[in-house]
């Protein structure tokens, strides 16, 4: 397979995060979904307003996001609304909790393990997606990137836990009593992310990851471990496997010696696997060439 293009810049700013979308050359068109996740509150690590705002303002975007499954502030609509509004969203930007208004299902056609992903009603409404995250260590996946922004960001709360046991359940209170083998839960975001951009369609989303505060906790903890090493830079793809790998990449070979908390969350929980599955399934390349644009 031919190699993926993806870009990189070590300036992390607002400038930099539209330089870099301009740098992929594909305009995403008609009501753009800007998929980000917002924060669980308490944690800090969340891409801030500030940082995001002029390319998100410049596409017109629309914040979009989905309840959790876990119990937290984010876990219905009303306490997941103030949330956002407390980390300055809605302040800044039109927002949907996309499971508020229900659910639809997905098809998955010859995943790993899942027939189907459940995702919020309101993703029908976007005609593109720009699929924004956060790069960070995760307490279950290993990493957090732009594969877990489109499975488990986009699934409701009823989807995440679909996800999280491999299609054993679909209700949240069972999710942590029917984890699945731990490649078979990291096969199942492949299977959900194939469903995802199948009805987005591949040429309607792109993909960028910031690789700032890199704790080894994901943005959904409300206590994440302070990063141990130096932030890395904005990486952006039009492929989500090339941009994952990218970002391990950069992680493993790295010449900061803070590196080797997120390496042992990364490789305990086999990160890599959801790369190599969603390659698996021809979502992408994992083979790329970095393009710096300064």
């Amino acid at each position: 397979m031919e190699k993926s293009k993806v870009y990189f810049t070590r300036e992390i700013t607002p400038e930099s995060l539209v330089k870099i979308y301009k740098a992929l050359g594909v305009e995403l068109k008609g009501k753009v979904g800007v998929k980000i996740s917002t924060g669980e509150p308490g944690g800090h690590n969340y891409l801030h307003p500030e940082l995001i705002g002029e390319l998100v303002n410049s596409l017109s975007g629309t914040i979009i996001e989905c309840c959790t499954a876990y119990n937290g502030r984010r876990a219905e609509p009303g306490e997941h609304w103030k949330a956002i509004a407390e980390h300055g969203f809605t302040a800044a930007f039109p927002c949907d909790i996309m499971d508020e208004s229900g659910e639809m299902e997905l098809p998955v056609e010859n995943g790993f393990h899942l027939d189907k992903d459940i995702v919020g009603a309101d993703f029908a409404k976007y005609d593109s997606v720009l699929v924004l995250s956060h790069f960070k260590g995760h307490a279950m996946g290993g990493m957090g990137g732009a594969l877990k922004n489109i499975s488990i960001g986009i699934a409701s709360p009823a989807g995440k836990t679909y996800i999280h046991t491999a299609g054993a359940s679909t209700v949240p209170a069972e999710l942590f009593d029917r984890l699945p083998a731990q490649d078979h839960f990291l096969e199942s975001m492949a299977d959900a992310c194939k469903a995802v951009i199948s009805y987005k369609r591949p040429e309607n989303m792109l993909y960028i990851n910031v690789a700032n505060r890199l704790s080894v906790d994901c943005d959904c903890d409300s206590h994440p471990a302070e990063p141990e090493m130096a932030d890395l830079g904005i990486f952006a793809s039009a492929d989500p496997v090339a941009v994952d790998q990218a970002c391990y990449d950069a992680v493993i070979n790295s010449p900061n010696p803070g590196k080797a908390a997120l390496i042992e969350r990364m490789n305990s929980r086999h990160a890599i696997h959801t790369v190599e599955a969603a390659a698996e399934l021809g979502l992408g390349s994992r083979e790329y060439e970095i393009v710096s644009i300064g």
